[in-house]
């Protein structure tokens, strides 16, 4: 695929930030507003109000979505402080957060969605899920997750500066790498590729360094020909637990951003997705910084 082709396939027009008002959302607020200034995009606030519980007193409940709707100005007049001549949208809808963002979907032609989590663990949490979760594991479009771990966008060139792609070379997994191509491109910044061959799957018949140098060819042949970077991608090829090393690899890069691929959900709700996207939820809920994940 061409440079130009990949741009236009990953392009980013219509921003989707879910809020609930939250230090997770606060964090993940910044990048919204920050990539959206960045890409010059249109950013659709959303903030969904869940629906009433008649067992406490209608005055009750009444209140907090008073209270959710004049957060929802207060940040209104921020932004149009903030970004003068931002194009920007709001919406306030009952129900839970997936579904509300799931109508949007449909209706606004959603390039991104930005969503913030607390990351908390534990297997309960992780079959269960939260909000956040939900979005992340169900979106049919590409979706930035800004972890507990990620501090906010302060607007600094450095920022976004390195961004980190990992691949397993699956159909799913190859279908981020335009995204990644893209960003990099958009933002200016470093594009470093990884894959990361798992301990005891190499095969007999090959040795672990054939396979890492096959590795490394492999990711060269992911980057488009012409692509004007302004500095040359780097291409990782290491042994060890996917997640982990992801991790390890970003850490030692500085990475502004990591692309993963993950797979369509399927099968039983919660169970079936947590396993689809279990290493890039292990990312996102540990990274230093946002992590975008691409469904093939």
């Amino acid at each position: 695929m061409r440079t130009a082709e990949i741009t236009t396939s990953a392009a980013v027009r219509i921003i989707l930030f879910a809020t609930d008002f939250s230090d997770a959302a606060k964090r993940a607020e910044s990048y919204a507003t920050g990539l959206a200034n960045r890409f010059r995009a249109k950013l659709v606030v959303a903030h969904a109000n869940e629906p009433p519980n008649y067992g406490l007193r209608p005055e009750n409940w009444r209140a907090a979505n008073e209270q959710a709707a004049a957060k929802m100005r207060e940040l209104q007049k921020t932004l149009t402080s903030t970004f003068p001549g931002f194009e920007s949208d709001f919406c306030l809808d009952e129900g839970s957060a997936w579904h509300v963002v799931e109508s949007l979907l449909g209706k606004r032609n959603v390039d991104l969605i930005v969503v913030g989590t607390r990351g908390r663990t534990g297997v309960g949490k992780l079959l269960l899920g939260s909000q956040a979760e939900e979005i992340f594991r169900h979106a049919p479009c590409p979706v930035l997750t800004v972890g507990p771990n990620a501090v906010e966008m302060k607007g600094t060139e450095r920022e976004l500066a390195e961004v980190l792609y990992a691949t397993n070379f699956s159909p799913e997994s190859r279908a981020s790498a335009p995204f990644a191509v893209a960003f990099a491109l958009t933002l200016q910044a470093h594009l470093n590729l990884l894959h990361v061959v798992e301990e005891g799957k190499t095969g007999e018949l090959v040795r672990p360094e054939e396979v890492l140098a096959s590795s490394e060819r492999l990711l060269a042949s992911l980057v488009p020909e012409g692509a004007q970077f302004w500095r040359e991608p780097r291409f990782f090829a290491e042994r060890g637990e996917p997640a982990q090393k992801i991790l390890q690899v970003a850490e030692r890069v500085h990475a502004g951003l990591i692309v993963l691929g993950v797979r369509k959900p399927a099968g039983v709700s919660g169970i079936a997705t947590h396993l689809a996207t279990g290493v890039a939820y292990k990312v996102a809920c540990s990274a230093a910084c946002p992590v975008l994940t691409v469904r093939g």
